[in-house]
């Protein structure tokens, strides 16, 4: 029997990277899943038949596409409001969902700062404060956010500011949701990941990962769902914020 079989799970962004990892560790779990993608509805399908084929303890597998666009309140309602009619509200929170940009800090515009912040920190939090209400009423739930590499705590970024600051801000999120519904069975917690390789890394950025790597191995996104994994399952985490990266202190 799946860990979380009869629970439904929603993975923001989980088309690929990350989030394709999470969809189908979740389904091999036994989790009722829906998948949600931003605009490809053949890395969807793609998606879909891969987490069917991991499918355990009768779980299913939904999913739809809607691009999350500002204004992100607009789009975090959206997909929560098509994943209840689909699949009813999620027990699970799976945000994977998260842009990035680089740029010098003199060269991080208004635009640039709006952007990330909006989509990598109001834009969960939106979702988060949307879907804790039944998870509080039910007694249950699971939300799992993911921060930057080396967002785990305050520090400084050369190239990097808008993005790292809005993903550090995330810990605090999870932290309020710990202590704001802790005590009804919900769990919320951050994975600040190491550098890790997906199908959209270019290549430059495979040898980036590879030379800043402890090991000189990048991370691979089945890695850091099998860690994820570990952290749903075991209410003790809450609030936490873990870095799952080899080590990585560069």
């Amino acid at each position: 029997m799946g860990i979380f079989r009869g629970k439904r799970a929603l993975v923001v962004g989980g088309t690929g990277g990350i989030g394709l990892a999470m969809a189908l560790a979740l389904a091999s779990r036994g989790a009722a899943l829906t998948i949600h993608g931003g605009s490809s509805m053949e890395r969807l399908r793609n998606a879909m038949a891969g987490a069917r084929k991991k499918l355990a303890g009768g779980g299913a597998v939904t999913g739809f596409l809607y691009p999350v666009q500002a204004p992100v309140e607009d789009a975090a309602a959206s997909i929560l409001e098509q994943t209840i009619h689909i699949n009813g509200p999620p027990d699970i929170l799976i945000l994977a969902y998260g842009p990035f940009k680089r740029h010098t800090l003199q060269d991080t515009t208004a635009d640039h700062w709006h952007f990330l912040v909006e989509h990598n920190l109001i834009f969960p939090g939106i979702m988060v404060s949307m879907a804790i209400s039944d998870m509080i009423t039910r007694g249950w739930g699971r939300i799992l956010l993911f921060g930057g590499t080396n967002t785990a705590e305050i520090r400084g970024f050369t190239t990097t500011a808008a993005y790292s600051a809005a993903k550090t801000a995330l810990g605090t999120l999870a932290k309020s949701v710990a202590q704001s519904a802790g005590e009804w069975g919900v769990t919320c917690n951050v994975i600040c990941p190491g550098l890790t390789d997906t199908e959209y890394s270019t290549p430059e950025e495979r040898k980036y990962n590879r030379e800043r790597s402890p090991g000189g191995c990048a991370m691979a996104p089945g890695e850091i769902a099998l860690a994820a994994l570990g952290i749903l399952e075991n209410p003790a985490f809450n609030g936490s914020v873990i870095p799952v990266d080899k080590g990585l202190w560069v």
